[in-house]
């Protein structure tokens, strides 16, 4: 397993992250962000995949200052339990922070080209923050949780964002989810896609969340929205 140290924003730490490079030169980065079960092997699994399609991809260990390298398996009932432990102390200004600063790495290591992210449960509600926050050049948020508190950022987004909804998220109830395409329907740089049927967790690499053929899709559309903004 390949890893790099990054840097933070103020040059007093550093952490590690999970870096997935592809054969030849990259076409891009991507940031693939966690969710809140650590940098495990389901989102190991989502950089690999990544590199295979030409991308450089990196996911940072956003936990570090809580737990560094934990790796939880939402399908052991204690190691849940542990993963909503480690949300709720977490502080997600300093978590765009550390992506922040991961996107900055990135566009190195890709001679300044473009970085997208992707994030997957808290890292789908950290990619709508970081869309609205930083200068990144695309980015995909997995039923993100909480998006409609956060309505009052939509006004950042300067770059295209693309939004994956389970209609039946039993994280996000349907207000919420109303509020969300209220707010954001027309949005000139938000596109949302709903899953029907679908709960939290569909897309997990693994495990008794995924749903395959939503999966698929969502990957899919995720895959032709990189193809056409990391362009």
């Amino acid at each position: 397993m390949t890893s790099i140290t990054v840097a933070t924003s103020d040059g007093s730490a550093s952490f590690d992250a999970y870096l997935a490079q592809p054969a030849g030169a990259p076409r891009a980065a991507v940031i693939v962000i966690q969710e809140i079960f650590g940098v495990n092997e389901g989102i190991r699994r989502k950089c690999d995949t990544l590199a295979q399609a030409g991308y450089l991809a990196l996911a940072p260990d956003l936990f570090w200052r809580l737990e560094p390298g934990v790796q939880l398996d939402p399908d052991v009932e204690p190691e849940l339990q542990r993963a909503f432990g480690l949300m709720n102390r977490f502080d997600q200004n300093q978590g765009i922070a550390d992506i922040e600063a991961t996107i900055r790495a990135a566009r190195i290591r890709v001679d300044g080209g473009k970085v997208g992210v992707v994030g997957y449960c808290l890292g789908g509600r950290l990619a709508f923050m970081t869309a609205a926050r930083t200068d990144v050049d695309a980015s995909v948020g997995y039923y993100g949780v909480g998006l409609d508190g956060l309505l009052g950022e939509k006004h950042g987004i300067a770059n295209a964002l693309l939004l994956h909804i389970a209609s039946e998220d039993h994280l996000v109830p349907k207000d919420a989810q109303a509020a969300v395409h209220a707010g954001l329907d027309d949005h000139p740089r938000v596109t949302i896609h709903d899953y029907p049927g679908e709960d939290h967790g569909f897309a997990a690499e693994m495990g008794r969340r995924r749903s395959e053929q939503a999966a698929g899709l969502a990957d899919q559309r995720t895959t032709e929205f990189f193809a056409r903004h990391l362009a």
